[in-house]
């Protein structure tokens, strides 16, 4: 088929995020874009026991600022099993560059976030991305 749909390097994507809004929004626009939301959580020890499980996970969006601790302890986890990570909050981590391909600024719109995934999906295949959604910082290369 010509039109196929495309291969994806990332399609299970956890979400960790502690605003129930912006988790619920960030699940429904992902699932809807064709992508399976592993788990949605508010919480660094449900994100930690997703990571560190058999559960196959391509993504990480991780908050940093959760009610029972800091993202970054999930991105640490992530890192440390190959998975790429991408911070989703309203301050950047400064200390937290090693373990994350970046951080997509919040508020952002929802073409961000897509945009943000396909930045990390270009760079995950060797490639140079041509643009940067305005919201997105990239910290290192991803591959």
């Amino acid at each position: 088929m010509l039109f196929g749909k495309k291969n994806r390097r990332i399609q299970r994507i956890l979400v960790v995020e502690d605003e129930p809004l912006v988790a619920f929004d960030a699940e429904h626009l992902l699932a809807d874009s064709g992508y399976e939301i592993v788990a949605t959580t508010d919480l660094v020890s449900e994100g930690l026991a997703v990571v560190n499980s058999d559960v196959a996970v391509d993504l990480v969006l991780v908050d940093v600022a959760l009610s029972d601790g800091s993202g970054i302890d999930v991105a640490r986890a992530a890192h440390g099993r190959g998975v790429p990570v991408l911070f989703v909050t309203g301050s950047c981590p400064e200390g937290a560059r090693e373990v994350a391909a970046g951080c997509l600024a919040k508020p952002y719109p929802q073409r961000d976030l897509l945009a943000a995934i396909e930045v990390l999906e270009t760079m995950l295949g060797g490639k140079t991305p041509r643009k940067l959604p305005g919201s997105l910082s990239l910290f290192a290369k991803t591959a």
